[in-house]
């Protein structure tokens, strides 16, 4: 599926477009309907492999996908690579695919050539590949290595401690906001003091979580004058839900009442098990609150729709090389944030409603400070070195 032939059956179907699948790769080309604006440009979404129907990560990304096809006219194609990611992304770059959005953490052969090969990068010279969630394409320098890859960031290092500290108020004052009916918590002082963490894989695009959620942790516990231990694993996987529930209730039997998951399908192992033993985690990527009403806290937003879309877009304007090779999405472009509470608010209990207030003001504040400059946060995607030594009221368990 030769570029000129794609451009050919955009020509003679005027209505939606579905051609064969790629050799190891799933879903079919598509188009927007007639009416739309019609563009040449074809894009592909490599999904990670928590897969396209993840209710987050991939998902938000193929909205984004389908979105530009309807208000931009592109072609998309969706991937869920059954023979690794560099033969997709080899397929869809011989195919002539003009962007290619990558969402697994496998950059190796694309950047750096894997068995002798050239980078893959290197053998596709107009393609534009984007790296997403994770800034590979730099030397020891900092310096860009192929101009024609793209890193898509997210600002996740920021809501992240605004998470870390949400979860410090709550876990101090759980009784008060949300009672005992429904909820398990080992009291603070009895050795509740203890907060979670299982990713995905050990990379910077999960570090990244796990830094600022340690670092606002740290910030709401040295306010109150308390101590912390932290639990992490970070080799947790994306798809079995099962290695969530086991390693949560390890947390958990150990005094954690919090648990952030970023790994994708494994976190909604951890959002069962939260529920099971009367605990609270926090979500990623999507809104997905009240997937155990009462028992996700929040959920840190990677929006992936946003670069999918805006990366498109400059595509199609012709100003996809004008773009900085490292696009960073902050808190103010709705791509990285945590949620509204709305969903975690209906389980406050009228006796806590005025502790919940001041909690929410409080992060409201801290949000700000955040923005201004006030606060500074690690961004291990950015390459940025962190410091246990900083968070002295936090231990690293």
């Amino acid at each position: 599926m030769k570029k000129s032939w794609m451009k050919k059956v955009g020509v003679m179907l005027a209505g939606v477009i579905a051609v064969g699948s790629l050799t190891a790769c799933g879903g079919g080309e598509k188009k927007a309907d007639g009416d739309s604006a019609s563009s040449d440009i074809s894009i592909a979404v490599i999904c990670s492999s928590a897969g396209q129907n993840d209710n987050g990560y991939n998902q938000s990304a193929v909205d984004g996908a389908k979105k530009a096809a309807e208000e931009l006219g592109v072609e998309y194609k969706v991937v869920e690579p059954t023979n690794g990611v560099p033969q997709a992304l080899e397929s869809l770059a011989e195919d002539g695919y003009d962007v290619i959005f990558n969402l697994e953490y496998d950059f190796e052969a694309l950047i750096s050539g894997t068995g002798g090969a050239k980078p893959i990068a290197e053998m596709y010279p107009d393609t534009t590949f984007v790296c997403v969630n994770d800034n590979p394409n730099q030397d020891e320098s900092g310096n860009v290595i192929h101009e024609n890859v793209i890193s898509a960031l997210f600002d996740v290092h920021q809501a992240s401690y605004v998470a870390g500290a949400l979860s410090v108020l709550v876990n101090e004052n759980a009784e008060t906001l949300f009672g005992t009916d429904g909820y398990k918590f080992t009291a603070p002082d009895n050795g509740g003091r203890a907060l979670g963490f299982i990713g995905g894989t050990n990379s910077n695009g999960i570090t990244v979580f796990s830094y600022g959620f340690i670092e606002g942790m740290n910030h709401a516990a040295e306010e109150l004058g308390v101590n912390y231990d932290y639990y992490a694993k970070y080799d947790a996987g994306f798809a079995d839900s099962a290695t969530g529930s086991t390693v949560a209730g390890t947390y958990y039997n150990q005094g954690a009442n919090i648990i952030f998951s970023v790994a994708g399908s494994v976190g909604d192992g951890v959002a069962a098990k939260a529920k099971e033993d009367g605990k609270m985690m926090v979500h990623v990527d999507a809104n997905k609150d009240a997937q155990q009403p009462g028992h996700i806290l929040t959920s840190v937003l990677k929006n992936t729709e946003v670069p999918v879309f805006e990366i498109t877009k400059a595509a199609v304007e012709g100003k996809i090389g004008e773009m900085e090779r490292v696009q960073s999405y902050t808190l103010a472009s709705g791509a990285a944030s945590i949620t509204d509470l709305a969903e975690i608010s209906k389980c406050v209990q009228d006796s806590g409603k005025e502790k919940w207030e001041e909690i929410k003001t409080y992060i409201a504040d801290l949000e700000k400070q955040i923005g201004d400059g006030s606060i500074t946060v690690t961004n291990a995607q950015a390459g940025e070195e962190f410091d246990p030594s900083t968070c002295k009221n936090v231990t690293l368990k």
